[in-house]
């Protein structure tokens, strides 16, 4: 056999070529077989935050007339036809609405105002002055008709916690009609006890991953004590609070509250320093305070003193965190039927909270623009906002 060095040359080659031509492909097959290692996109890094969101339900009318009565017949007569505002605004029907809101929105915590309970009962001319009110057959309760609403057909929210404030009763002419009163030797039109129990309220989604602890509330020592047909009264106002860790985010401090609405502004101004003072619910320690609450104060939309409270708070260290550029009152109206008018020139419903640097809106927004079913769902609209925890 003849030995051709040339041809094994070429025959080299030859094997050479067909073995890149292997390793070629068989880099496109493991290019192609891996497509998620070869083109793994960039996992964005999660962020923890929980929604929050205030809401005021209107407590059905304005008290003013009966604040300001001129005598003890018009006190009653005053007291009735707030007890008949209270029927035609419907709270049943509103509640329809105002649970849709809160559902539309999933907030994670609610901070509730205006959450009335009215009572009625016998006529007891005495029990303003002597503060023993005995009225407890239920008209309406706010939390109960919003909670079913809330809870139809499945549990979505559970109460934190309920602040009893302003409590008080007095005989109303309820039916309208003069001269029936059924106190015998009394010259009046009452026929029944009217009695208002006003509350804030915190309630927490369920089976969302919302802890709460360490739930608190109290009353403000600055209150509004009015003199109403010749009785002094003392309006109560208070707070509660509850810590709250929502999934794997960290503990924070939720407030609700709901500042004077009538009276001096200065009122308003003491209360909010209150929740700022030592041992108040704002001196949070290491943990992000989230407060909600009807202020009845702002600084853009109401010159003059009734900034004070709202200034208060932003020189304590609270920032604006629910301002979406839309106002939160009016229906500048007792009734609030679709037809009443409207003013919505101010923002007074705030979500604020402390540590400017490290807790941040990603997004907020409000509810209640429109009439439901006949009736606005409340003078005030729903605030929320989806707030970055740190």
């Amino acid at each position: 056999m003849s030995f051709h060095p040339a041809g094994l040359a070429g025959s080299r080659r030859a094997t050479l070529a067909v073995a890149f031509a292997l390793i070629g492909a068989l880099a496109l097959v493991l290019c192609f077989s891996h497509p998620a290692e070869a083109k793994r996109p960039h996992k964005p890094k999660r962020v923890n935050s929980a929604k929050v969101m205030t809401r005021n339900l209107y407590l059905g009318a304005d008290l003013a007339p009966a604040i300001n009565a001129t005598s003890t017949d018009d006190f009653i007569d005053k007291n009735g036809q707030i007890l008949r505002d209270v029927d035609t605004n419907d709270f049943p029907l509103r509640a329809r609405g105002l649970a849709n809101e809160i559902k539309s929105v999933s907030p994670d915590l609610v901070g509730l105002q205006e959450v009335a309970l009215w009572r009625t009962g016998p006529v007891d001319l005495s029990a303003p002055v002597t503060g023993d009110f005995k009225a407890s057959t239920v008209h309406v309760d706010y939390l109960a008709e919003l909670m079913a609403r809330l809870n139809k057909g499945k549990k979505r929210y559970r109460v934190v916690k309920v602040q009893p404030e302003f409590d008080f009763e007095a005989p109303a002419d309820y039916n309208g009609v003069p001269g029936d009163g059924t106190v015998p030797g009394v010259n009046s039109n009452g026929e029944i006890n009217g009695r208002l129990t006003m509350r804030d309220v915190i309630l927490a989604k369920v089976g969302a991953g919302v802890r709460t602890r360490n739930v608190k509330g109290a009353h403000y020592a600055n209150i509004y004590k009015p003199l109403i047909s010749g009785i002094p009264v003392n309006v109560e106002r208070g707070w509660l609070s509850a810590d709250v860790k929502v999934r794997k985010g960290k503990w924070f401090r939720f407030v609700d509250t709901h500042f004077e609405a009538f009276g001096a502004p200065e009122i308003r101004e003491a209360q909010a320093k209150e929740l700022l003072a030592k041992g108040g619910p704002l001196r949070s320690g290491r943990l992000p305070a989230v407060l909600v609450g009807d202020l009845n104060s702002d600084d853009d939309t109401v010159a003059g003193p009734d900034r004070l409270a709202y200034d208060a708070l932003k020189k304590g260290g609270m920032v604006e965190r629910g301002f979406s550029g839309k106002m939160t009152w009016g229906v500048n109206a007792g009734i609030i039927t679709a037809g009443a008018p409207t003013d919505w020139s101010q923002f007074i419903d705030h979500v604020m909270t402390n540590r400017p640097r490290a807790v941040r809106t990603i997004k907020a927004g409000v509810t209640g623009t429109k009439p439901v079913n006949g009736l606005w769902d409340s003078d005030h609209r729903g605030v929320w906002a989806n707030l970055r925890i740190p």
